[in-house]
This record gives structure tokens, sequence and C-alpha cells, in this order.
């Protein structure tokens, strides 16, 4: 006979056999872990309080801390078509409250055809704990609790509890940073409120569910969990679609509907909006998916409702930022090298657009492959962005060494037998030299951002992922473009100067800002692993000069393979880049509290910001990075001027300041929320306003108009 189970009937045999497997298999235990599987828990919890001496008369947060063990798992709130969330049985002193548990945003587990809504990796469940004002500083105050949670694999379920306890002291409410910095990651994966409201429809066994969502935002394999039981049925595969500024997840229906809809909506790993949905009838089903478009399943074949729209406007953007990147200051070295190159090959049309095609194809191809990583690890979980590849100090210790050789080479302390030198390979006559000069282009001009990059930069992370590189392909198109119209309009062509005895001396004179260029990425460097880097770094340039110097005098006595001695400066290279310290940066947070900036700026945290918006103060975010050369000029023309603090001192402006250098998975987020994937971003919050986005290019002006 067949049997159709209901929800809560599968429920109840689920819940049932776990307790049964859970009594077959339990064994003596320790008094503080009574339905455990032996000494030791198969999750482990423990209580963390932000603050060790909490203020009367205000609220701290407390952390319950769940480590599963490998193959284990806990539950949501809301734990699916089967499980149990944890419940806390508290035993407070007088004048102490504690709130609800906040739970963060979970992941999907079906086994058998039965959903769970589950944590397999360490998760913090955070709940208020309120200090009565009438409690005296100094007073010590003793909490225990009886947790119980379930604990379960894919093949069996144990009920555990543990007696914990621990104690506070009344204090002034200090923080330390450690803590802050701890809590502050496990608040980032609380679903964040909507702030607008939701709907849904039900048309016989479907449910459609319209939540606003801008367009211009990423929504990485939406999801959602339901907080309110018996709506949708849990385990039916849930299908998201886009519509402008509205995201539709259709699913089946359980109910047919009547009650608002609590839950939460994953739009990212560990990210997530809580909504409540009102049901808006029947009548309006048809409404709520119309126009809508699926959105893509992660093979990048389908692009999110409206994405055609977006994407031919990204794809404009990158274009146009890549073009505007040719005039910026970090790619100026590098294109010095070009025009070298395209002045020598004089009104040959041929060779003309045989280089350009080359260096066009050097571009595109490493804009392309540093965009195709960039989203291949943004899969795997990184919170990486546009100019990722200079936020290891590794990188730019390749670079000092290339620029050191690029520069020294443009000086006539060596010879390569082509001045339109790049590195190596980019020395290499005709074509070849022509990509590998291109290549270095990209790889330099790519951490800058130009305006409408930035947003066309944006939109590739939240397109699907042909979609995306098809982006980085118009970036590398908008930079190699002068370059392959001088090579295909000989009009264009024609009005470079002729080949002659002044391309030698224009060439040592451009070594000129070359040698800058290596001032500046030893600074980088510094700045990334400290003094001991920066003296590495110093040493293995000095150390490779000499031997660049070595291969020089060989090749004026005219010795046979007088590049011989390139491989042993090779080796020394290689050697003290492995003796770099990569992992500590010589640029904190707390740099940007010193107070040394004419324009005095804090450390940016979602925190503090909030912090102060809900003090009522305008606010001034930056976001920079020692690499991004843009983010320096603008530094240096407007925002760390006289004019700038003092029009911001006298409007009592917040100055807040994102540090990029090396990598910062809060910073990236908050880019990403503001439809950027790198920096500079510039951000001013009026009192009681929204965020308004400035533009790239900062002016003084620009600044204090804000205030004026």
């Amino acid at each position: 006979m067949l049997v159709t189970l209901s929800h809560t009937a599968r429920y109840c045999m689920v819940m049932l056999l776990a307790l049964l497997a859970a009594l077959m298999l339990a064994s003596p235990v320790k008094a503080q872990n009574a339905f455990g599987s032996g000494d030791t828990p198969n999750i482990t919890a423990a209580f963390e309080v932000e603050s060790e001496a909490p203020k009367p008369g205000e609220t701290v947060t407390v952390a319950l801390t769940m480590s599963p063990a490998p193959t284990w798992h806990g539950y949501w709130i809301n734990p699916g078509d089967a499980g149990i969330p944890a419940t806390l049985d508290w035993t407070l002193p007088e004048g102490v409250t504690v709130g609800e548990l906040q739970y963060p945003v979970p992941d999907t587990l079906i086994i058998g055809g039965i959903m769970n809504y589950i944590y397999e990796e360490d998760y913090a469940l955070l709940l208020p704990l309120t200090l009565d004002e009438s409690i005296a500083p100094g007073t010590v105050l003793p909490l225990s609790v009886k947790a119980e949670w379930l604990a379960c694999t894919d093949e069996i379920c144990v009920p555990e509890q543990d007696e914990l306890s621990f104690t506070i002291t009344a204090g002034d409410g200090a923080v330390s940073d450690e803590a802050q910095a701890r809590f502050d990651g496990w608040r980032a994966k609380l679903p964040a409120p909507l702030g607008s409201e939701a709907s849904y429809a039900v048309s016989g066994e479907t449910i459609r569910i319209s939540i606003p969502f801008p367009a211009d935002s990423a929504a990485e394999e939406p999801y959602f969990f339901p907080l309110t039981d018996g709506v949708i049925d849990y385990s039916a595969p849930q299908k998201a679609m886009r519509n402008g500024d509205t995201l539709v997840i259709e699913t089946a229906a359980r109910s047919t509907g009547g009650v608002p809809l609590e839950g939460v909506l994953r739009i990212g790993a560990h990210q997530g909006l809580s909504l409540t949905a009102k049901d808006a009838g029947e009548a309006a089903f048809g409404a709520l998916g119309e126009g809508a478009t699926a959105m893509g399943d992660g093979s990048g074949s389908t692009l999110a409702a409206g994405g055609a729209t977006t994407f031919f406007l990204a794809f404009g953007g990158a274009i146009i930022g890549g073009l505007l990147l040719n005039i910026f200051p970090c790619v100026f070295p590098i294109l010095s090298l070009k025009a070298i190159s395209l002045a020598k090959a004089g009104g040959d049309e041929g060779e003309a657009r045989s280089h350009a095609l080359a260096y066009t194809a050097g571009i595109v191809l490493f804009c392309l492959a540093l965009g195709g990583a960039m989203l291949a690890l943004r899969a795997f979980g990184a919170e990486i962005g546009w100019g990722f590849q200079l936020q290891d100090p590794r990188i730019i210790f390749v670079l000092l060494i290339l620029f050191t050789a690029i520069a020294f080479n443009l000086a006539g302390l060596f010879e390569v037998g082509n001045i339109a030198i790049g590195n190596d390979l980019a020395a290499k006559g005709g074509s070849k030299g022509a990509f590998w000069t291109g290549a270095l282009a990209a790889l330099v001009a790519t951490p800058c951002s130009a305006p409408f990059m930035a947003t066309a930069m944006g939109a590739a992370i939240a397109l699907p992922p042909l979609a995306g590189l098809l982006i980085f392909v118009g970036l590398g198109l908008g930079l190699a473009l002068p370059f392959l119209l001088l090579g295909f309009v000989p009009p264009l062509r024609k009005m470079l100067p002729r080949p002659g005895p002044w391309m030698d001396t224009f060439r040592r004179i451009m070594s000129v800002p070359m040698f800058f260029s290596v001032l500046a990425l030893a600074w980088l460097l510094g700045q990334q692993t400290g003094n001991s880097g920066l003296i590495i770094g110093l040493a293995a340039a000095l150390t490779f000069a000499l031997f660049l110097w070595w291969v020089g005098r060989r090749q004026q006595n005219g010795a046979e393979r007088s590049w011989l001695p390139a491989a042993p400066a090779l080796a020394t290279a290689a050697a003290a880049m492995l003796a770099l310290p990569v992992a500590a940066g010589g640029v904190t947070k707390a740099a940007a509290e010193s107070g040394s900036e004419t324009l005095a700026s804090e450390a940016f945290s979602e925190t503090k910001l909030a912090s102060l918006r809900a003090e009522g103060r305008p606010v001034f975010a930056y976001f920079t990075a020692d690499w991004c050369i843009t983010c320096k000029a603008n530094e240096a023309a407007a925002v760390q001027r006289e004019a700038t603090a003092d029009a911001f001192a006298s409007a009592n402006v917040a100055v807040l300041k994102g540090d990029w250098t090396r990598r910062d998975a809060e910073i990236t987020r908050y880019l990403e929320e503001h439809g950027r994937s790198g920096v500079p971003l510039y951000v001013y919050y009026a009192p009681g306003g929204e965020a308004k986005i400035l533009p790239q290019v900062l002016t003084v002006d620009t600044l204090t108009s804000l205030v004026s």
C-alpha cells in the first residue's frame, strides 16, 4: 500500500528514529553532557561575552559558539523537514535579562528527499544580554544555562546537552579589539533586515515570493529559508527569477496562504536578508512572475532578468574605463615602452597592424585570465575584488624586480636587442614582443579604477560567469584601443615622429618614470610587509641590478653567452621572494587612526558606520589601497587638503578610511553592496540620509560642497 506522509508525520517519524538511534548508541557520559555520545560531544558548545565588563543599563552581545566535529552538523532555528534547533534554559541573577537567539544564514542538506537547514562548519548563535541600571559597577554576576541541541551526520542523530556557566562583572562596557573583531565576524553572517515589504501569492500548488532587490546587486544562488511553517514545501526545488529590481522565488506550496510569510533570503555565502512577505492574493500570482527571467544556473547560459541591458551597459563602461586607463599615471611607464615600439615600426603597414593585434591580444588575454581567476576564487568563497593580485606582496616583489630590469635597460645599462622591452618575453622581436608588452601593460593597469570601470567590474561579479568574462574582454579592448587605432588607421600613424637618433634619447628619458615606478613598488612592498620586507626587496633589486651590470659589461666586451649572469640573478631573486614575510602587513587598521593625516580618520567598520549614523553625524567613508595610484592622486589632490579638513571639521563630519591594501572581507562586502569590485570608492552620508556615491575623480570643491 502506498502511503503519503504528511509534513508533520514525516517530521515526527524522523525525530523518533533519531531518538531511538541515540538510545541504542548512547554510552555513560559526564553530567554536564547528559545526552552526548561519549565524553566529547559531537558539537562542542561554549559561551563568550563581547565585553567582560558590561555597563549597567546597557546591552551586551553574548555568543554561543558551536563547533561540529567532522561529518556532523547542527540546525537552524527552523531545521526544515527534520531536526531540532538549539534551546537554552537560563539561570540568571537579579537584574539580568537575555533576548532571543539570533541565527546566522544556514546551508541546505537533502538526505533521502528530506530537506535540512544546517551548519556544518563552526558557527555562533548571538543573543542580547541586558544589565539593569540598578546594578552597581563591580558586581560579580554568575550566569548558567542548560543548552540542548541535536547533532547529526547523514546517518545518525544524537541529542546533546551541556551545563555551561560563566561570570561577568559590571563595569564600563569596554570591548577589546580582539573581541570586537570576532563578534563583527559573527554579526556579518547574520541576515540583515530587508527594509522593504515583500509579497507572495499562491496558485494551486505553486507559490511565488516577490522580494524587492536592486537589479545591480549580486545574488549568488538565491534561496528562501522559511521561518513560517506550513506555507512552502521545504524539500521542493526553488527557482530564482529576476524582474528588474525584484527577485522572485518560485517553489511548491503547502497551503493556500493567508498568513504573513517570514524567512531569510540567501544572497551569497553566509549572506542573507530577513524579510516578511504579505499575501497578495491568488489574483496577483501572474503579475508577480510577469516579465521575470530565470537566473543563471552557474553555467553562464542565462542572464538574469534585465541582465541583457545590464550586460551591454557594463560592457560599454568597461571599454570606456579601459580607454581612460591609458591616461592614468599607473599605466604611463608601460605606455612609454609601446610608444617607442610603434615609432620604430614607422610606416610599415603590415608590421604596424601585426604589432597592434598582438598588443591587443596580450592585453585582452591577460584581462580575461585575471578576471577568470577572480571569478573562480570568488566561487570558492574568497572575498576578493578587482586588483586582488596586488594584495599579495609576492606579486609586488616580482614587479619590483621586473621594473628594475626595465628601468636599467631603458637607461642603457644592458641590451636585449629590442628597445621595446617589457621583460625578456617582451624583448622578443615583432609580434611576440608586442604581445608580452600588452600583457605587462594589463598587469600594471588593471588594479587602477577609472570612471565607468568600477560599475562595470561590479556588474561582472553579479552577471553569470560567461557574461562576466566578456566584461573583462571589454576592459582589455578599451585599454588596447589607442594602439589598435594607430595600427589600422594610417593617418593617425603618420602623426608619429619618424624613427631616428631621437629614439635613443627618448628611451633614456623614459627610464625616469620607470625608476619612479620602482620606488613606488618598493614603498608598497614595505607597506604590506613592514621594514623587513622592504629591506629584502631593496636588497634583491640592488643585487639583481649588479648582475645586470655584469651582463652589460660582457656585452660591451663582446663576450659569448653574455646572458649567463642572468641565471644567478634570477636565482637570487627567487630566494629573496621565498624569504619575504607575506603574513604580517606593515599597515594595519590602527594606522588609519594615527592622526598623521591632514584629514584625520578612523578605521572603517560596518559597526562604526552604523554607530556614527545613529548619532546623527554626517559620515564620509573612503576606500583606498596603497597600490591604487588613482586613490593616492585623489587623496593628495582633494581628500588630504586643509580646505577639506577645515570644512569637515566645521560640520562635524566623521571620516572613515577603508584600507584595502591587504585583503579585507568586510571592506570587500561593502564594496560589493555599492556595486564596486575594487577601489577607489567614496561615499557620503548626510545626517539621516542614504549613501551618496561620489565621483571617482575628486576635487576639493566636490568634498567641501557636501557640507557647504
